[in-house]
């Protein structure tokens, strides 16, 4: 029953990653990365105050450090949705288990996500395609480094609510810096909608997903949140009429199965997503 949660999550950072795409027709990503960010700040110091957590951290280098790397990470991923199939972007992110594993030394896990990364960016891509996918590739790079800050920050006893604030805190500054040098569209009941629905829904998934890591099958778990593509894969098919050919599932296929490996060597205590 538990790693139905994480199915939950799944599903609903499926349906984060379509309201991005779907913004992006009246969005830059830089905003849409503003509001997400905003928004969840303002639910973190709701949360951090009713769970009477100090915002005060005496980790603020690692903080501020995480929270620079996974809003660099956030932007990235949030440029890839909207610039590639649903699924590549979300598959390129989720490469961040096999980067992750670079510090832990799991290198088999690690050549078999690159074989898979080296398909799904094989030179038959297009000229203006393959910086998309670098972008997103860069995304599931950078998410690596965020979650090892994370692991960092948890073995030095830090809340995880507490890094979850200083996260949307940086990324809520780092996005409005960004604005500054770039043109800000109004919002309209449509496009607010579907902001507000990105927040919702990556709240929503961290909610599930936290409750899913609760269960001791661990290593089942970290493979449902895979599930996610699935989940992308058909709103691609279904909104956009994205096709993906062989060569392509096949590389999902062994980034997939990497990121299974690389959490089943990784030390036992879950490592929970936080971004997107």
């Amino acid at each position: 029953m538990q790693s139905l949660w994480m199915v939950l999550a799944s599903l609903l950072f499926a349906c984060m990653g379509v309201c991005v795409k779907l913004a992006a027709a009246s969005h830059s990503a830089e905003e849409i990365v503003f509001y997400r960010s905003v928004l969840s700040l303002l639910v973190m110091f709701v949360l951090v105050r009713l769970r009477r957590v100090p915002l005060r951290t005496p980790h603020w280098r690692w903080q501020i450090s995480r929270g620079a790397i996974g809003f660099a990470a956030l932007l990235a991923y949030f440029w890839a949705i909207t610039l590639l199939p649903l699924a590549t972007a979300v598959t390129l992110n989720y490469t961040s288990a096999i980067f992750l594993a670079t510090y832990l030394a799991v290198f088999f896990a690690l050549l078999l996500g690159l074989a898979g990364v080296g398909l799904l960016l094989r030179p038959g891509w297009s000229a203006d395609q393959l910086p998309a996918g670098l972008l997103g590739l860069a995304s599931g790079v950078l998410a690596g480094m965020a979650y090892f800050s994370v692991r960092e920050l948890g073995r030095r006893g830090e809340p995880e609510s507490r890094t979850v604030f200083y996260f949307s805190l940086v990324s809520s500054l780092g996005a409005t810096c960004w604005l500054a040098f770039s043109e800000l569209h109004p919002v309209d009941l449509r496009s607010g909608s579907l902001l507000v629905g990105v927040a919702a829904f990556a709240t929503a998934a961290q909610l599930a997903m936290t409750r899913a890591y609760a269960a001791r099958r661990t290593l089942l778990t970290a493979a449902l949140a895979y599930s996610t593509v699935i989940f992308a894969s058909f709103f691609g098919i279904v909104l956009w009429h994205e096709t993906l050919d062989r060569w392509s599932w096949l590389a999902i296929g062994l980034i997939v199965l990497s990121g299974v490996c690389a959490t089943h060597f990784s030390p036992p205590a879950p490592l929970r997503r936080t971004v997107p």
